[in-house]
């Protein structure tokens, strides 16, 4: 197996296992290949939703690919202005937001995306010297998991559509000056038409906005995770379909100039794997199990999410597959899996495993479950590798505990 021209085998090698790999040239190809989708058709600003991977090597890739930022807390946001975004490319969208964040938001310069009456009378108080616009709940839902449906009624996020126009009146009476729209409606969907059910939506708020309350927005903001094939022979996501059908809805329906979009699965998921070693194998009469270094502490979607990642053996790409395997971990649960039931070449101990489509909300979820320190970060181009993130040890999972000095 190689990876950014680099064999997995000399990467696992040098850096241990587990280990995050990022290949630089699949990051920067699958960026480029959803701005310029949609560009080619109408001014598109990319916001590039950090929470999925927020490595500051890999924001500083995608801001030197022009990128912009879809930020969920400050954190993110004081990330993304020390790895040189400016705070015109960040837009903040939050829920169920703290005082104490929005006066770091205000501070940091950053448009925000307003979730609640309740956030807009808070932030008010504060300044509303900053630009916002809101986000709706638009009653389209879409994503590979009842977790990641966000548009849905009922929905924690946004204002619902139905008092979205009093939002925006609130709003001016208050004394902001609106800009967009934006609403969400999940993570990882894989067809257009939920997509294009949320922009009719969208467009009719933006043009009863304008008839009601003389209101011109600047931009529209469509968000909602573009998905990405993680089974083989899995159909992909024609964002040169999805992006003309939009872009033609908007410019024919609206006098809307700017477009947003908010990929972050995307961009980042299958440019990364992980890489973790064979430690253990065991054989029962209802199962075949193949023992790694890494667990739900290192990646969490598929206990979590029941999610499928494909998975291979690296060093023996050239073998036939002989025998059904569940690939699981170290920690104690019985829900700690890789995988399950996949046909593999025969296991040795010492086998480097590798686990596709690991860069989207793969580190970012890990944890120090078990007292385990979290793993390694490297990144991959033209056939070099370098380390992005170091590994911890237990001095970090101890760090911030304190003993009271009763008990010592």
């Amino acid at each position: 197996m190689m990876i950014g021209g680099m064999a997995a085998t000399d990467i696992a090698e040098r850096f241990g296992t587990p280990v995050y790999v990022t290949d630089e040239q699949a990051l920067r190809d699958n960026f480029r290949r959803i701005h310029q989708a949609f560009n080619r058709h109408m001014e598109t600003r990319v916001h590039y939703a950090c929470k999925a991977n927020s490595n500051m090597a890999i924001l500083k890739v995608l801001e030197q690919e022009g990128a912009c930022i879809d930020a969920v807390s400050l954190g993110e946001v004081l990330t993304c202005l020390k790895v040189g975004y400016s705070p015109d490319r960040i837009l903040y969208t939050g829920v169920n937001v703290s005082n104490e964040e929005f006066e770091g938001l205000v501070e940091a310069k950053v448009p925000i995306n307003i979730d609640s009456f309740s956030g807009l009378r808070r932030l008010a108080a504060i300044s509303t010297d900053v630009p916002i616009s809101f986000r709706v709940t638009p009653g389209v839902g879409s994503g590979h998991h009842q977790k990641v449906i966000t548009g849905a009624k009922g929905s924690k996020f946004g204002i619902p559509i139905e008092e979205i126009m009093d939002a925006f009146r609130e709003a001016v009476d208050l004394g902001f000056k609106p800009r967009g729209l934006h609403a969400h409606i999940g993570s990882g969907g894989q067809s257009v038409d939920p997509f294009t059910d949320l922009v009719g939506i969208l467009l009719g708020v933006v043009n009863d906005l304008k008839d009601e309350l003389g209101l011109e927005l600047e931009f529209l903001d469509m968000g909602g995770g573009i998905g990405i094939p993680y089974r083989p022979n899995e159909p992909v996501m024609d964002v040169d379909e999805l992006a003309a059908n939009l872009t033609e809805m908007i410019m024919e329906e609206s006098d809307i100039k700017t477009l947003a979009v908010e990929p972050g699965r995307y961009v980042v998921c299958d440019s990364t794997v992980l890489l973790t070693r064979c430690v253990d194998i065991k054989r029962t009469e209802e199962k075949n199990f193949i023992g790694v270094d890494a667990g739900f502490n290192t990646l969490i979607r598929p206990s979590f999410y029941d999610s499928y990642h494909h998975v291979a053996i690296a060093n023996k790409f050239n073998k036939a597959c002989e025998a059904r395997y569940d690939v699981v971990g170290p920690i104690c649960e019985s829900g700690d899996y890789l995988a399950r039931d996949r046909v593999l070449p025969e296991p040795e101990e010492g086998d480097l495993v590798a686990v596709y489509d690991a860069g989207a909300y793969g580190f970012v979820m890990s944890s120090q479950y078990n007292s385990r320190p979290r793993c390694r970060e490297v990144l991959v181009n033209d056939g070099e590798a370098e380390l992005i993130r170091d590994s911890e040890d237990l001095e970090d999972i101890w760090r911030h505990q304190v003993m009271p000095q009763r008990l010592m």
